[in-house]
């Protein structure tokens, strides 16, 4: 039974934990567990328990994988290392503490799914990119030579796929691009905040790794919280607002409540949900449990409920460990305690997560704590996809034998879906019409909104990867979209309109 506890003279409902778990918690990392008073608008007060103080933030780079202060690498051997940092040198790597020691099992590494998820592995550069690298740093070349080299290998990675930076970008009232938004489908707009614009940890296999090299030139990001609140004035279309990154939950909250708490206005009632797109459940837990801070967000998170809107937090998940730290569940019980609703997605990537029992596990795990499996997608066709990307045919098999292993709470998972440049397509399945094997595929998402839901069929490719590869087919030259696409892009390089 959940315990109830007075606090400040409030009553309040405790969330239940073991007598076991406590001391688990305790005893490793060194809590204690008090309560504190978390206000709302609504008339009741809830008590989050609060754990403190948590253990320090120190995060890993290239300077430590340059400099060798991460201890736990010793086990590799000095090639292995090398070659790690030829790898840092063109994609980012960023890590902390809190995932080499929690989250990595070192006695599998190199092929442990977490290690593989963020420590940079050799497979990531093409063969011919590795050796011009390695040979670089062998030689100690000038840091300046050996900048240049990664840029131009970076260049032909992709950074912006799915015409993020072409069709994506909104315009303001005189038809001027505004940065820092994203306005692909109708009800949904991205806005990147510029304090949220790193991660507690990045992902080898992220497909927004161009936001973190440094080049402003390829990054989307704004801070004018006055921005995003004109343009939501003027597209009362929009239901939903989608903070995204980087990681926005690495800013502090009052930034966050900069951006959020003006939209409980009457003006902007036609927003209904604000969704928070974050892997700070899986990479920093303690953002949620550690210091005034922590209590701030459960605080903000809370108001936003209490004031109508939906919140949702878009947790990134990619293998079942990520949810079985003490940290990392109690995490997830006080962000439900909020009202916040916890959607999960994440992609099929080589390496990681390429197994139907991974999955099946991951999403009977997830719907046991609370959340809602969201997504399955494709991995992207950017950065190092060649790593990581699973053909088509076998994600498919993947979900199918995955989905067929949860009950119906679990088949809330959609997937695998790939975010192409004309909108979310989703492979149904491999079917056999007229004699033809084909792919049968459906828009979730589109940039026009008619097409979602509409079947269409592609020829059968077992190698294919992703929606570009594949051709139409029963004869047709083209999807039955892509006259339309033609026309948006046209549309967009003549300057587009609001």
């Amino acid at each position: 039974m959940p315990a109830v506890e007075k606090a400040n003279g409030q009553l309040g409902l405790v969330a239940c934990l073991s007598e076991n778990w406590v001391m688990l918690y305790c005893g490793r990392f060194g809590f204690s567990i008090k309560s504190s008073v978390v206000m709302s608008n609504a008339s009741a007060a809830k008590v989050f328990p609060r754990m403190q103080p948590g253990p320090r933030f120190e995060v890993y780079t290239l300077a430590d994988l340059e400099k060798g202060t991460i201890p736990h690498l010793q086990i590799l051997s000095e090639e292995q290392r090398l070659l790690m940092r030829a790898v840092a040198h063109v994609l980012p790597f960023r890590a902390n503490r809190y995932v080499v020691e929690e989250l990595i099992d070192w006695d599998r590494v190199p092929d442990d799914p977490l290690f593989q998820l963020t420590f940079p592995q050799p497979g990531m550069l093409a063969p011919q990119d590795l050796a011009t690298m390695t040979d670089l740093l062998r030689r100690e070349t000038p840091a300046a030579e050996i900048k240049a080299a990664a840029a131009g290998i970076r260049a032909r990675l992709n950074p912006h796929p799915a015409g993020q930076l072409q069709l994506n970008r909104p315009r303001d009232a005189d038809g001027r691009p505004i940065d820092g938004l994203q306005h692909k489908y109708r009800e949904t707009v991205l806005f990147f905040p510029s304090q949220g614009q790193t991660c507690h940890s990045y992902c080898t296999f992220c497909f927004r790794w161009a936001q973190f090299i440094g080049d402003k030139s390829l990054r989307m990001a704004s801070r004018e919280a006055a921005v995003v609140h004109e343009y939501l004035r003027r597209h009362p279309e929009v239901t939903d607002l989608l903070i995204t990154g980087g990681d926005p939950l690495v800013m502090k909250t009052r930034h966050l409540a900069d951006y959020l708490e003006p939209l409980l206005a009457p003006e902007f009632e036609h927003l209904r949900t604000i969704r928070i797109g974050t892997k700070s459940l899986s990479f920093w837990p303690y953002r949620y449990l550690d210091g005034d801070d922590a209590d701030e967000l459960l605080r903000l998170l809370e108001k936003l409920v209490a004031g109508g809107k939906h919140v949702a937090l878009m947790a990134h998940y990619n293998h079942w460990r990520e949810l079985e730290t003490p940290a990392a569940r109690r995490a997830i019980a006080r962000v439900r305690e909020t009202g916040a609703v916890i959607r999960a997605q994440g992609p099929l990537i080589a390496h990681v997560n390429d197994d139907p029992v991974v999955w099946a596990r991951l999403w009977r795990t997830q719907v046991h704590l609370g959340i809602v499996p969201y997504y399955m997608f494709v991995e992207r066709d950017t950065g190092a996809r060649h790593y990581f990307e699973v053909p088509l045919v076998r994600c498919w098999e993947i979900y199918r034998e995955a989905i067929q292993r949860v009950s119906g709470l679990g088949r809330t998972v959609r997937g695998p879906s790939m975010s192409a440049t004309p909108g979310k397509v989703e492979v149904q399945g491999v079917a056999e019409i007229g004699g033809e094997k084909v792919f049968v595929l459906r828009f979730l998402q589109g940039r026009n909104p008619d097409w979602v839901q509409r079947p269409f069929f592609a020829r059968f490719d077992p190698r294919a990867t992703w929606l570009d590869q594949l051709k139409p087919a029963f004869g047709d030259d083209r999807f039955f979209f892509e006259d339309e696409l033609t026309a948006v892009f046209q549309a967009e390089r003549r300057g587009g309109a609001s």
